[in-house]
């Protein structure tokens, strides 16, 4: 199944138009035709059949056939990640973190941080089109970036862990998962959290956790929590 998206369908429409460049897509790329049937999402876990009535490479038009709701992730996992230094390993963490099964992630400006500014735009197209190439309902939630003590002010439900590199006692992370649970995971940059971080997280309950016996780059580690999290819960 190819999945399309629009945000702005919902289980009352009946009809709507594709923007130019999805028409295009959808017209010149993949050679569709009136009658043909297109699987749209509007990433809040909706998925539209739907049956082509207009096959313009300008504004595709389809008529709704039928639709159901894709059921909510028992796990919901927030992952809270500092940029990396390159942008593209901020990217792939994003495009596997999707694939895997995340719900929310935030970037968080760290005082070791070398990059502070995202481009937020970019970053979502990415996590759409993961989202659309492994055939998810729902579109995981970019966050603006946000200051670390700032992020901690914010109350966040369930379990709340913060990994980081420092020879401290540590739990293993799969030891004090719960399944079913809501998960946030701290993931701090390439110089990791500063010993005053560390301690303001743990101030606010965040429980330290190791993701494993080797040094992980930040990128990694995110996607390595985030699987973690996911296998633990099938």
């Amino acid at each position: 199944m190819q999945l399309f998206y629009n945000s702005a369908i919902n289980e009352s429409s009946t009809s709507f138009v594709f923007d130019k460049e999805e028409s295009k897509h959808i017209i010149k790329v993949l050679r569709k035709k009136d009658g043909d049937i297109l699987f749209v999402t509007n990433g809040l876990g909706y998925l539209f059949k739907t049956a082509i009535t207009l096959a313009s490479d300008s504004k595709c038009s389809v008529s709704i056939l039928s639709f159901e709701k894709m059921s909510t992730s028992l796990h919901p996992l927030h992952l809270v990640v500092a940029p990396t230094k390159m942008n593209d390993r901020y990217e792939w963490f994003l495009e596997k973190a999707t694939e895997i099964g995340v719900q929310e992630i935030t970037p968080i400006i760290c005082d070791r941080s070398e990059r502070k500014v995202i481009n937020k735009e970019r970053f979502e197209k990415i996590i759409l089109t993961a989202m659309k190439q492994c055939n998810q309902c729902y579109l995981p939630k970019l966050n603006d970036p946000i200051a670390l003590k700032d992020f901690l002010k914010q109350k966040q439900e369930g379990n709340l862990f913060l990994a980081h590199c420092e020879e401290t006692d540590k739990k293993s992370l799969k030891s004090v998962l719960e399944k079913h649970t809501k998960t946030t995971i701290l993931i701090g940059p390439e110089g990791d959290f500063t010993e005053k971080e560390i301690q303001l997280a743990l101030a606010n309950d965040y429980v330290p956790v190791t993701l494993g016996n080797t040094r992980l780059r930040t990128e990694t580690a995110a996607v390595v929590a985030c699987h973690s999290v996911v296998f633990f819960n099938e």
